[in-house]
């Protein structure tokens, strides 16, 4: 039976396995996967890797920063440059304001990502519990399948201990996921006072401001209340050994605590804030250093780390981003970096080709443990029969380097400037139709569509995938449905 689409000649990996094959699809599914596949369209994929469509699953798109700056790249261009990085979905996050019902911030989110070109969901930012009906609100946000929300422990949206508590208590109940940026805020702010008042406030003593103990008594802190209402948690970007460590000791323990980690964290220090550019990699946690790097590279090698995500937070180095409260003072320039279309290229470059890990390891990262952990498997992030034919294909020997002039993303700069990498996505399909090929978008705003996610069991732990699902167990054959 012939296909719409036939991926020929290319090596697949998918999370647990490598193997030669052709992927056929029908009606935007992956409907075969065998070998002399026709099709009334054929890419030839010899030379290159096929795997599932990367899962971005930590990035801020068309959202004001606590601070109230809109970020530079709205979803086209956020999914535009996800696309180019060998992304097909992207779960961006929609942030509540003070005061503001959940209900109107999905329609704000609504109207914001219908320009998309790739599939999306939201993660909620939860910031005001305090609004009429919060609960009732945010179970109605589970029911329409936004299944994950985030909750800061620092910045002035921080909860205090008994409303974070509340919240868990929520998402216990109703089988979704906590995430949470966890630095201890009265430490945060009493360095900063304390710099402030040594007149210490250049970039570079925005690393100090945050230490690594912030971080470890804040992890330490939310998973225990956490694990006290046997509630689900994800850590993310963990940025120190220390904090990593608190995730582990739970895990051992048979929590449901999971941790994040993100390119910055792996590639940069802090000694890129001594640059004469310091305020460009300002972001919270802030950058640490070489050791740190190892040590976290460990987390993922281990799966002590769950998800490696971009945290792309797109603010120009100017008076329109992070310099829009002020001068180089480290205390006012807005946080976070840009990084969605070089999440991967990075992952791959340094992790697969430098052999750290393995292509199955770099399909768990890319892809498939964020879609399992919110509610996507096996639609997304998979090689399944009957999934969405989502895939990125890689030329593992490209060779180039990074000028933020090739990049898709609406910023001024890329902290990556000038790394060189092996390894580059060369084509993304989405559910069956070419969204980037050979350099080219091929997709149009709008392409995209809202994901609704499933929804954790009552252990907090994500499905598995059903055997009839397992493309290993079913090598050749065509489970699409008859005629």
């Amino acid at each position: 039976m012939s296909h719409d689409l036939v991926i020929r000649g290319g090596r697949l990996a998918d999370a647990s396995s490598v193997f030669e094959a052709d992927i056929g699809i029908r009606d935007g599914r992956i409907a075969t996967i065998g070998t002399g596949l026709d099709g009334s369209e054929v890419i030839d994929a010899t030379g290159k890797i096929v795997v599932p469509g990367g899962v971005e699953s930590h990035c801020h798109i068309a959202q004001e920063s606590s601070a109230g700056m809109m970020t530079a790249d709205d979803y086209r261009t956020g999914s535009i440059s996800a696309a180019f990085g060998g992304n097909t979905t992207i779960i961006p996050f929609a942030a509540q304001g003070t005061g503001q019902t959940i209900d109107n911030v999905l329609e704000t989110y609504d109207d914001r990502a219908a320009i998309s070109v790739l599939d999306y969901s939201y993660h909620l930012i939860v910031t005001d519990t305090a609004i009429p009906g919060f609960r009732e609100q945010l179970l109605a946000a589970f029911d329409r399948g936004v299944t994950s929300f985030k909750v800061f422990l620092t910045y002035g949206i921080a909860l205090n201990d008994e409303e974070f508590l509340d919240v868990l208590e929520v998402a216990r109940e109703a089988g979704a996921l906590t995430m949470v940026h966890a630095e201890n805020n009265a430490l945060v702010n009493w360095m900063r006072k304390r710099l402030g008042e040594g007149g210490h406030v250049e970039p570079r003593f925005h690393a100090p401001s945050r230490p690594r103990a912030s971080e470890k008594e804040a992890i330490q802190r939310a998973v225990g209340l956490a694990t006290y209402l046997d509630a689900p948690l994800l850590i993310v970007h963990v940025s120190t050994p220390e904090g990593m460590a608190e995730v582990a000791r739970a895990r051992a323990e048979g929590a449901a605590i999971y941790g994040e980690t993100c390119p910055q964290y792996l590639f940069l220090t802090a000694d890129d804030l001594n640059r004469a550019d310091g305020t460009k990699f300002i972001c919270s946690p802030p950058l640490r250093d070489d050791v740190t790097q190892e040590t976290l590279w460990r987390g993922l090698q281990t799966g002590v780390l769950d998800l490696y995500s971009s945290d792309h937070a797109p603010y120009r180095n100017d008076a329109s981003g992070k310099l829009a409260n002020g001068g180089a003072d480290f205390r006012t320039v807005a946080n976070g970096m840009p990084g969605i279309e070089l999440r991967l290229p990075l992952l791959f470059s340094e992790g697969v080709a430098k052999g750290r890990i393995t292509l199955p390891q770099f399909v768990q990262f890319s892809a498939a443990n964020a879609s399992r952990l919110f509610g996507l498997h096996p639609q997304k992030g998979s090689l399944a029969i009957g999934a969405d034919a989502d895939l990125a294909i890689w030329d593992p020997e490209a060779r180039w380097t990074v000028r933020h002039a090739d990049l898709h993303d609406a910023m001024d700069y890329t902290p990556f400037e000038g790394m060189e990498l092996t390894g580059q996505c060369v084509g993304t399909i989405q559910r069956g139709r070419k969204v980037t090929i050979g350099g080219d978008l091929v997709a149009a705003p709008g392409d995209g569509q809202f994901l609704p996610r499933a929804r954790l069991d009552r252990t907090g732990r994500p499905g598995t995938v059903p055997p009839e699902m397992d493309p290993e167990q079913n090598f050749g054959a065509d489970l699409s449905p008859k005629q």
